[in-house]
């Protein structure tokens, strides 16, 4: 049996197009994901005593630390930069968080309602 199945369907479902349709749209998604890496957010607290950088897929690429804020032979002092340092990661990752769902939203919202929702590996 050589016909094909989507012929029922209204005849116009051509498997190839969907295909080809399918791999433009991979390549758009990896590209701006490429893009995404080049691009940094900041996250900082504490009045800017502790900066995190983070570039656009959330992978921390740098930490600041304003000088003569902290003692480092202070056991308490070292101990808030360190919560000062998550926070401030936190924030930089919740702003690279929406750096990717503006640039990538428009790619991903028709393939299952958003970033990760109907693709492997985009979550």
């Amino acid at each position: 049996m050589t016909q094909n199945p989507f012929d029922a369907l209204g005849g116009g479902f051509d498997m190839n197009a969907l295909l080809q349709q399918a791999q433009q749209m991979q390549q758009q998604l990896e590209e701006a994901q490429a893009a995404l890496a080049q691009q940094t957010v900041d996250g900082t607290v504490a009045g800017g005593a502790v900066t995190v950088t983070a570039n656009g897929v959330g992978e921390l690429v740098g930490v600041a630390i304003r000088t003569g804020e902290f003692d480092g032979n202070d056991a308490d002092d070292l101990s808030d930069l360190s919560d000062l340092i998550v926070a401030a990661y936190r924030d930089a990752r919740a702003k690279s968080e929406a750096l990717a769902g503006d640039s990538l939203g428009p790619l991903t919202e028709g393939l299952g309602g958003g970033l990760g929702g109907g693709l492997p590996g985009l979550g």
